[in-house]
C-alpha cells in the first residue's frame, strides 16, 4: 500500500482531473438512459473506490459508459420496474465475476494493435467533434453520447453544423480560454515549475471558468450562459432526500426471464468494452505495466454489484476518463480510487459549488484530451508501418466515429483479419526464378486460403522449366494444396516440366505430406 501513497503527488492531481471530466459524462449517461441523474453519480462512485481497489491496472478508471446507453434505456423501458433493472445489473456483476474465474478475459488479447490503436484515435476525434456543440453553448444531446446517430435525431455532424446557429458568446470565450491555457501547459516553461504540478492544467481551466461567469453574469442575457450551459448536481436539503437517491433492487422479479436476458447482454457488452478499454490503457501507460484482465472482469463484477445494490448504472472501463487520467501524470490506481471520493464528497457536500462549473469549461478538458489522443502524427506513424498496419486502423477509426464503439472496433478486428490472413499468404509461398529455374519453397502452416496463389504461379511456369518444390520449411500443409501439386505434376508431363520434390523428416513422421497423397517422388521427373 506504500507504494501507492509515495505517488499522491503525481495521483490527486490526476484524480481531480477524472473528477471535473466524469461529474458531467456521469449525469448525462443517466439522463439519456433514462434513469434518474443520481443513478449516474452512484456509478461514478462505485467505479471509482470498488474498482479501484480490486482491480490489478494502475490507470484505468470505470464507471458508466456510453456505449451502454442504448442497452439500459431500452431495459428500463421494457422491465417492469427500474428495481427490476437495479438486479439486473447485479446479477451481471455476478456473471462477469464468473467470467473472471474461468478466465474468459483473454478475449482482449486478440484484438490487434492496430485496431486498438484506431480506437484510442476514433475517441480523440469523437471527443473533438461531440464537445464543440457544448463549447459553442448547444447542449441539445447529452454528456458522453459517442454514437453517431444521436438520441435527438441529429448525428456528430450536424451538431456540429447546427450548434453555430446557437453559439453562446461567453460559453466560446470560456471555452478558447480554457483551451489555451492548456496549451500554455504543455510549453517547457510550465512543465519545469513543480507547483504546476500540483495546480494542474484542467483545475486551473475550471477555477478561471467559474471566474468569467460569475463576474461577466451581469451582461445581456443574449451573450450570457443559460443555466442549462451549467453542471447540473442533484441537490439534497435534508440527510433523508440524500438518502431517498439510493435505490435497492427488487428480488421479487428474479423470476423475470426479461432481468436474466439483460443481465446477460450487460454482462457480455460490459466485459468486452471493459477489455478493449484495458488493451487501450495499457498502451498509453509511459511504464508500459500489464493489466490483468480476469482479475479486471472480477473487479467490474464486483463493482456491478455494488452499484446495483445501491441504484447505479453499470459499469465498464471507460477509455475518455482513463486517456484523461494518463494525460494528467497518473501513476497508481490510487488516482481512480481518489475520484471516486472525490466524486462522493462533492456531491454530498458541495453540490452548490459544483453547479457552477460551465460545461464550456469541461468541453475545453476533453477538446484537448481527444487531440492528444488523435494527433497527427500517430496517423503519419501508422502510414509508415504499411498498408497491413495503416488500412486496419484508419478503417477502425472511421467505422467508430460513424458508427459507435463496438460496431466500429468489430468491423475493424474484422478488417485487421482480413490483412493478417492476406499477409499470411504472402509469406506462406516464397518464389525465385533463376533463368528457367523455379524454386517455390512452402513455409510454416500452407492452408487451403494459399491455394489460389499457388495456382497462379504453377499456371505462369513456362514449358520446358525446371521446378523445386521445397516442403522442407512445411509444418503442415492442407490436403487441398496436395491435390494442387498433384495436379501440376500431371500437367507438368505434357509441359516437359522438370519436378524436384523436397521433403523433411519432420515431414514423414508426421505424415504432414504422404506418399498416398502427394504422388510425386523426391527424384527429378517428367
Amino acid at each position: 500500500m506504500q507504494k501507492y501513497f509515495k505517488n499522491v503527488g503525481s495521483d490527486l492531481p490526476s484524480a481531480l482531473v477524472v473528477f471535473l471530466v466524469a461529474i458531467p459524462l456521469c449525469l448525462g449517461i443517466a439522463v439519456a438512459s433514462g434513469v434518474n441523474e443520481f443513478s449516474g453519480i452512484i456509478g461514478g462512485v462505485v467505479g471509482g473506490i470498488v474498482v479501484g481497489i480490486i482491480s490489478g491496472s494502475n490507470l484505468s478508471v470505470s464507471g458508466p459508459a456510453a456505449g451502454l446507453t442504448a442497452i439500459v434505456a431500452a431495459a428500463v423501458l421494457k422491465l417492469p420496474a427500474v428495481e427490476a433493472f437495479f438486479l439486473a445489473v447485479v446479477l451481471a456483476g455476478i456473471f462477469q465475476i464468473m467470467m473472471g474465474i474461468f478466465k474468459l478475459g483473454i478475449i482482449g488479447d486478440y484484438v490487434p494493435n492496430s485496431v486498438i490503436k484506431g480506437m484510442l484515435a476514433a475517441i480523440g476525434i469523437i471527443l473533438i467533434l461531440k464537445q464543440l456543440p457544448h463549447l459553442a453553448g448547444y447542449d441539445k444531446n447529452f454528456e458522453g453520447d459517442e454514437a453517431f446517430i444521436q438520441v435527438s435525431g441529429e448525428n456528430t455532424f450536424s451538431a456540429v453544423l447546427n450548434s453555430l446557429n446557437h453559439i453562446t458568446p461567453l460559453a466560446v470565450l470560456i471555452g478558447l480560454t480554457g483551451i489555451a491555457i492548456l496549451i500554455f501547459y504543455e510549453t517547457k516553461f510550465i512543465k519545469s515549475k513543480k507547483i504546476f504540478q500540483l495546480l494542474s492544467g484542467p483545475l486551473v481551466v475550471v477555477v478561471v471558468g467559474i471566474l468569467m461567469h460569475y463576474l461577466l453574469s451581469d451582461i445581456p442575457s443574449i451573450l450570457a450562459i443559460k443555466q442549462a450551459d451549467l453542471v447540473t448536481i442533484p441537490i439534497a436539503n435534508s440527510t433523508k432526500e440524500f438518502i431517498s437517491f439510493f435505490h435497492l433492487p427488487n428480488w421479487s422479479f428474479l423470476t423475470n426471464k426479461d432481468v436474466w436476458i439483460t443481465a446477460v447482454t450487460l454482462a457480455l457488452v460490459a466485459s468486452l468494452e471493459t477489455l478493449l478499454g484495458l488493451e487501450a490503457v495499457d498502451k498509453l501507460d509511459p511504464f508500459q505495466r500489464f493489466s490483468p484482465p480476469n482479475r479486471e472482469l472480477i473487479a467490474q463484477g464486483c463493482g456491478n454489484i455494488v452499484s446495483g445494490m445501491l441504484g447505479g448504472l453499470p459499469l465498464t472501463s471507460v477509455i475518455v476518463r482513463s486517456s484523461a487520467n494518463v494525460n494528467a501524470g497518473a501513476k497508481t490506481k490510487m488516482s481512480a480510487i481518489f475520484h471516486g471520493l472525490l466524486i462522493f464528497v462533492c456531491v454530498a457536500f458541495l453540490p452548490n459549488v459544483l453547479n457552477l462549473i460551465p460545461k464550456a469549461a469541461l468541453a475545453a478538458i476533453l477538446i484537448f484530451t481527444g487531440y492528444k489522443l488523435a494527433k497527427i502524427s500517430i496517423f503519419k506513424d501508422y502510414y509508415k508501418n504499411g498498408w497491413e498496419q495503416f488500412m486496419p486502423f484508419v478503417i477502425t477509426v472511421l467505422a467508430i466515429v460513424m458508427t459507435d464503439l463496438l460496431k466500429g472496433v468489430l468491423i475493424g478486428i474484422a478488417v485487421g483479419i482480413f490483412f493478417i490472413i492476406r499477409s499470411n499468404f504472402r509469406t506462406a509461398i516464397f518464389t525465385a526464378v533463376d533463368n528457367n529455374n523455379y524454386l517455390i519453397r512452402l513455409r510454416k502452416d500452407i492452408s487451403f486460403f494459399s491455394k489460389a496463389r499457388l495456382k497462379v504461379i504453377f499456371e505462369n511456369i513456362p514449358q520446358d522449366a525446371s521446378v523445386i518444390i521445397d516442403l522442407t520449411k512445411a509444418e503442415f500443409i492442407d490436403k487441398d494444396i496436395i491435390e494442387t501439386i498433384n495436379e501440376f505434376k500431371i500437367n507438368a508431363v505434357v509441359r516437359n516440366i522438370a519436378i524436384t520434390i523436397k521433403k523433411s523428416l519432420y515431414n514423414e513422421s508426421h505424415k504432414l505430406v504422404e506418399k498416398d497423397h502427394l504422388d510425386i517422388s523426391d527424384d527429378r521427373a517428367h
